[in-house]
């Protein structure tokens, strides 16, 4: 099935189930949250390559798996739950195009709900998640395994995704996990563990915290060496002010 709706957003995918399908989003934002926990749940569930996602105004970049380039927009199917997993961000310009051309193509397929994946920076370590949705009955469904934030704004693709579903009454949830600026298998750890109690996926999360470990590892020792650096380079003499 081709959907191309008139908003310069291609989506090529085979037929998804229709009514009772739950949608999964993830696309990149801070800590790379829902990128990282959706693509890590579609490679070790062995979720189906179904579908792609391109636009003219996508920024020209492409990832790459050994040598081989993927699509920078993918869909994934298992069941009754369809992933679509993102590699580049969205520009806020082209948010509310990408968000209406997505569920134009998802409608008529009357999806169950739409959840989307984010990141939210605070000054925590803890890896908490956060969650939101779109009506006060669709709160219920998540409130037993997040933090519902009580007040506050989301931006992105995101936020475009649950303000088109409450205009167009599709339950919807976000996600927001915990995290740094940084790339983050942590949160999307913590998001997994969600998903898990959601969809009863049973998904292993300790490889992502075994990566977890390794990244922080990597990020301290580049610390360390920017500090030394700093430490051994020669100091010019500053003007001094009084």
């Amino acid at each position: 099935m081709t959907a191309e709706p008139p908003r310069d957003l291609k989506i090529v995918s085979k037929p998804i189930p229709t009514d009772g399908t739950a949608v999964l989003t993830g696309f990149p934002g801070s800590g790379l949250v829902g990128t990282i926990a959706l693509q890590y749940m579609v490679d070790q569930m062995e979720f189906e390559l179904i579908g792609t996602m391109t636009s003219k105004y996508f920024p020209p970049l492409a990832m790459m798996n050994k040598g081989v380039i993927n699509e920078p927009v993918r869909i994934y199917q298992r069941d009754r739950i369809v992933a679509v997993v993102a590699d580049i961000p969205i520009h806020p310009m082209i948010c509310y195009e990408i968000s209406n051309g997505m569920l134009d193509w998802l409608e008529p397929s009357h999806p169950k709900e739409i959840l989307t994946i984010a990141g939210i920076i605070t000054n925590e370590a803890e890896k908490r998640v956060f969650g939101v949705a779109t009506t006060n009955d669709a709160l219920t469904r998540i409130a037993d395994q997040t933090m519902i934030l009580p007040i506050g704004s989301i931006s992105g693709i995101a936020s475009s995704l649950l303000t088109e579903c409450k205009i167009r009454n599709i339950p919807a949830f976000g996600l927001l996990g915990e995290t740094v600026n940084a790339p983050d298998p942590r949160a999307a750890a913590s998001t997994i563990a969600v998903l898990n109690k959601l969809y009863e996926l049973n998904l292993d999360v300790q490889p992502l915290i075994e990566q977890a470990v390794e990244i922080e590892q990597s990020m301290g020792k580049i610390a360390e060496e920017v500090q030394q650096s700093a430490e051994t380079s020669p100091r010019k003499d500053l003007p001094m002010y009084g």
